[in-house]
């Protein structure tokens, strides 16, 4: 299975070469910051997704969207939330939302710094901004793929 990870899209202009690349995948998850249901619309009009709530999304999204989520893929268990607090918090507040759940890997934006690190067992995975010109070092999403309980996870720059 291929799952396309992206956060934090703000309702900008998605990238051709990111919207080539979901068009691959089996699954799209977005960890929040879409921002608007056009936006949210354009993705399933690609494939599946499953997507949570951000901070900066309008009361429509957040109506529509939880503010977190779990869900097991392949065998894979994935948690996903966009976070609150500080940016530079980002990582501890995705830890925090899972602590004392059994979670392969941790799915989490707001920072827009893309982030794929193995803590305790665990994949913390944040794709960074596709399109972010002000916060983000570079544009990127995230690919996991799961094979036989193998879990493989990396950021893709675009």
């Amino acid at each position: 299975m291929k799952i396309a990870v992206v956060a934090d899209t703000h309702s900008l202009p998605l990238p051709v070469k990111l919207l080539e690349a979901l068009s691959k995948a089996d699954l799209i998850i977005h960890a929040g910051d879409l921002c608007d249901l056009e936006t949210l619309k354009t993705f399933q009009k690609i494939k599946e997704v499953k997507a949570v709530q951000g901070n900066m999304c309008d009361p429509g999204v957040k109506k529509k969207l939880p503010l977190k989520e779990y869900f097991e893929c392949e065998g894979v268990k994935i948690g996903v939330y966009h976070g609150d607090r500080p940016t530079k918090d980002a990582l501890a507040n995705a830890k925090e939302q899972f602590k004392g759940v059994a979670v392969d890997i941790v799915i989490f934006g707001h920072s827009h710094q893309a982030l794929n690190q193995t803590m305790n067992r665990v994949i913390y995975f944040n794709p960074g901004s596709p399109n972010d010109v002000v916060k983000a070092k570079f544009f990127s999403y995230g690919l996991i793929e799961i094979r036989k309980d193998k879990i493989q996870t990396r950021i893709i720059k675009l």
